[in-house]
C-alpha cells in the first residue's frame, strides 16, 4: 500500500510533463490521454526498487507507449481495406491523477501547429521520438536510445534527420496561423461593433457562409452579432467558439485565402464539438 501511495504521488507530480510528452508525440490530446493511461497501468505493474530518477522513469514509460502507438498507426495506414479496427482503449484505472492543466493545454496547442503535425506525420516512430523527446523535452540521446533500443549516436542520427525535416516548417505554420488569427479576430471584433463596412472589407467578394453568398449579405448576416463568440484554436486552427455553462455549443471556422475570407461554416454538431480539441486563446478583443 505504502509502495502504491508513492507511485500515485510520483505520477500525479509528472502528470502535466507526461501528457505534454504524450501529445507531442501523439499530436492527439485522446491518444495522448489513452497513452497516459497505459503508462499509469504499466506503473502499476512495475518493480520500482530500482527507480532513482521518478520523472525520467516515467517519462521512458510514457514514450514507448507513445512508440507503439506510433509504429500501430503505421501498419493501420498499410493494412487493405476492410482491415478490422484496433481495440478501444481501457478505461482509465481506479484513482487516475488529473489530467493536464488548461494552461497546459493552451501552451501545448499555441505551440504546435498543424502544418508542423503533419511534417512530423512522415518522420518514422522512432525519428518522432527522438526529436520530440531531445528537441522539446531536453531528455538525453542515451535515454532515448534505451527507449528505441540503439545506441545514443543512432539516436542522435534519428533527431538530427528529423530535425532537419522540420527545420523551417514550424516558422511557416506560425506565421500562416498568426496572419489568420488577426484575420478572424478582426472579423469577430466588425461582427460585434456591427461594423458593416469592416466586414465587407474582410470578406471575399464570393464569400459563403450559412447558404448566403456575397460579400455584402454575409456581412449584412453577421453585422451586429458574434457577441459571444470567442477566438479559439480549434484542433490547432484559428476560430471562434460560442459556449454556454462552459460547453461549447457551436464552432464558427473560417476558410482563408489571400488574407480574405471566402467561406464560413457553423457547426452545432454535440457529437462533433466533443471531438475537438478547443483552447480559447488571449487576447480576443471581447476578452480584454
Amino acid at each position: 500500500m505504502v509502495e502504491q501511495d508513492w507511485l500515485s504521488e510520483r505520477f500525479a507530480e509528472h502528470q502535466s510533463r507526461l501528457h505534454a510528452v504524450a501529445y507531442r508525440m501523439l499530436g492527439s490530446p485522446a491518444e495522448a490521454e489513452d497513452a497516459v493511461q497505459e503508462a499509469w497501468l504499466r506503473v502499476g505493474r512495475a518493480d520500482t526498487g530500482q527507480v532513482e530518477n521518478p520523472g525520467g522513469w516515467l517519462t521512458t514509460i510514457v514514450a514507448r507507449v507513445c512508440l507503439n502507438m506510433l509504429e500501430a498507426r503505421r501498419a493501420r495506414r498499410e493494412e487493405p481495406a476492410g482491415a478490422l479496427p484496433p481495440e478501444p482503449a481501457a478505461p482509465p484505472p481506479s484513482g487516475h491523477p488529473a489530467r493536464a492543466t488548461p494552461e497546459d493545454e493552451t501552451l501545448l496547442a499555441d505551440s504546435v501547429g498543424v502544418a508542423l503535425m503533419v511534417v512530423l506525420d512522415t518522420l518514422t516512430p522512432a525519428e518522432r521520438l527522438a526529436f520530440v523527446l531531445h528537441d522539446v523535452f531536453a531528455v538525453s540521446f542515451a535515454e532515448i536510445g534505451a527507449v528505441i533500443d540503439r545506441s545514443p549516436a543512432a539516436a542522435r542520427q534519428l533527431a538530427s534527420r528529423a530535425r532537419r525535416q522540420v527545420r523551417g516548417t514550424a516558422d511557416a505554420s506560425g506565421a500562416a496561423r498568426s496572419a489568420k488569427r488577426e484575420v478572424v479576430e478582426a472579423f469577430l471584433a466588425a461582427a460585434r461593433g456591427g461594423d458593416f463596412a469592416a466586414l465587407v472589407e474582410l470578406l471575399d467578394p464570393e464569400a459563403v457562409a450559412v447558404e448566403i453568398r456575397g460579400a455584402e449579405a454575409v456581412a449584412a448576416f453577421f453585422a451586429g452579432r458574434a457577441q459571444a463568440a470567442r477566438l479559439a484554436l480549434v484542433d490547432g486552427v484559428p476560430a471562434a467558439v460560442w459556449s454556454h455553462r462552459g460547453r461549447p455549443k457551436a464552432v464558427i471556422t473560417f476558410t482563408v485565402h489571400d488574407g480574405k475570407i471566402s467561406h464560413i461554416a457553423i457547426d452545432t454538431d454535440a457529437d462533433r464539438l466533443r471531438g475537438l480539441h478547443i483552447v480559447h486563446l488571449a487576447g480576443d478583443r471581447e476578452g480584454r
